[in-house]
């Protein structure tokens, strides 16, 4: 079979994917664009399962997605996703569309991650792999950079959830995916009646393990109204588990 440099699925949205208002939850369009990394990794020859026997595995490290709508019930949705190179020599980019299947945009993200070794749990260079991924140079979903994020002092609002069997995946961690989840759960469900997400960046810094707490703490930046900042604390290892920046607009 022919590699295929850019790797493209059909879904349709799931009444248990939506809210209250039959919107597709945005938990729930990133974890369409976990599900076709998994696929076209497995493509590539560069899935969990390959990498498992070199004592690897990717580690998303910083994801940003641009919310464009947050379609229903029964929506027919085109995913794509493509690597795109490696940056600073150590973060292996990717970047994912999904469309509505009048080609409509729903949403673009890029993502970075890290090559780790599984054993000691620290990042090696991509020489490491066997593998030479497609690079599509130049092709950019979003012309956004995933720099680290700065945030004010004195956060006015906190959160805490602990990482129970449904947060988990199969590295043994909660899934990048379930953090999305517990920030929506910081705003009330009278919020989500009004606004919904129209930017969301992630940058995950140390994994959380079962049954261990995170303290999310948040605020809304002064000069940008509407723009959040948010840092989520281990309350067992005191080290950042992740941050995160995100704005939202008039829900549609």
């Amino acid at each position: 079979m022919a590699q295929q440099t850019i790797w493209q699925e059909n879904f349709e949205v799931r009444s248990h994917e939506t809210d209250f208002a039959l919107r597709w939850k945005p938990a729930a369009i990133l974890r369409v664009m976990e599900e076709i990394t998994v696929h076209h990794s497995f493509h590539l020859g560069v899935d969990y399962y390959s990498l498992k026997e070199m004592n690897l595995a990717w580690i998303l490290v910083r994801t940003k997605v641009r919310f464009y709508e947050f379609p229903s019930v029964g929506a027919r949705i085109i995913a794509q996703t493509w690597p795109r190179g490696w940056q600073q020599k150590i973060f292996g980019m990717r970047d994912y569309s999904l469309a509505n299947e009048k080609g409509k945009s729903v949403a673009h993200a890029t993502t970075a991650w890290l090559l780790v070794n599984t054993k000691t749990r620290k990042f090696v260079k991509p020489e490491t792999l066997s593998v030479s991924l497609p690079d599509n140079e130049g092709k950019f979903i979003l012309d956004e950079t995933l720099d680290k994020l700065t945030h004010p002092t004195g956060f006015s609002k906190e959160h805490v959830f602990e990482a129970r069997y449904s947060s988990l995946d199969l590295m043994g961690h909660v899934n990048n995916t379930q953090y999305i989840d517990w920030l929506c759960d910081c705003f009330p469900v009278s919020f989500w009646r009004k606004y919904q997400f129209e930017w969301l960046q992630i940058n995950y810094s140390n994994e959380v393990r079962p049954e261990e707490s995170i303290n999310i703490e948040m605020t809304e930046l002064a000069d940008q109204p509407g723009v959040f900042s948010a840092v989520a604390t281990n309350l067992t290892n005191h080290l950042v588990a992740f941050e995160g920046q995100f704005a939202f607009k008039q829900a549609s």
